[in-house]
């Protein structure tokens, strides 16, 4: 489908013309038509937040898999930098759980609040840099973080749309990976489970952080659908 029919199918007629301006202007059609369908709901988006991809529903997918066979029947989780709350939401609906997530963004959380309203989903949102304002243990933390080196190139229709601060990172790209696993062992039950979205590039790295503050975990790789290493899973 084109982007001209996308957005006649989504956009009524009264709305188009704006629309297609937009589109000539570079601005992409998620935000142009407002929301997302991610894991089978509805998200509201703006250029505040990140547009959900493909790759973060089969992080989603696959997490829910391993916790239903590797945790309690009832578990707390964590979303840490939730941006649209898509992740948070997902987990919600599927899983039987409190869930909390945080973001360091309060724009952020306005539209992941509107997104738990809109799903019906009960989750505890609150600012937070990483774990800098969580009080609590979690058997499941889950993040999709800012994974961008800032010497990467990047689309520029993402780069001059989605916001900078859920991008990019230091050091490679893998400064959140070293921020989260070196705290997350003071917020993880036993068993517990880390479940994170990577770069292409980054699996083995992150993997040697997480082996170096959780020596005794079983730390996975997993690939997206085209075969590229996405995802890194910790089993403590």
């Amino acid at each position: 489908m084109t982007d001209r029919k996308y957005l006649e199918k989504y956009l009524d007629k009264a709305k188009l013309q704006e629309g297609l301006e937009k589109l000539e202007e570079g601005i992409p059609l998620q935000y142009i038509i407002g929301d997302v369908n991610f894991y089978g709901n509805i998200i509201k988006v703006n250029s505040n937040v990140l547009i959900p991809r493909f790759e973060t529903e089969l992080l989603v997918d696959k997490t829910i898999k391993y916790a239903k066979t590797y945790l309690p029947r009832q578990i707390d989780v964590i979303d840490l930098g939730t941006g649209s709350g898509a992740i948070a939401i997902s987990l919600k609906k599927k899983l039987t759980a409190m869930v909390d997530a945080t973001d360091i963004s309060n724009k952020a959380l306005e539209v992941a609040l509107e997104n738990a309203k809109i799903n019906e989903t009960d989750i505890n949102f609150f600012i937070s840099d990483i774990f800098s304002d969580v009080t609590k243990s979690y058997d499941l933390i889950i993040s999709n973080p800012p994974y961008v080196s800032k010497n990467e190139a990047i689309e520029d229709i993402v780069k001059k749309n989605e916001p900078a601060i859920a991008l990019f990172a230091d050091n490679d790209g893998l400064e959140f990976y070293e921020k989260i696993l070196s705290n997350a062992k003071y917020y993880l039950k036993k068993p517990g489970l880390i479940a994170l979205e990577i770069g292409r590039t980054q699996g083995k790295k992150v993997a040697e952080i997480a082996k170096n503050y959780f020596p005794d975990a079983k730390i996975k790789i997993e690939k997206d659908f085209p075969g590229e290493d996405r995802f890194v899973f910790i089993f403590n």
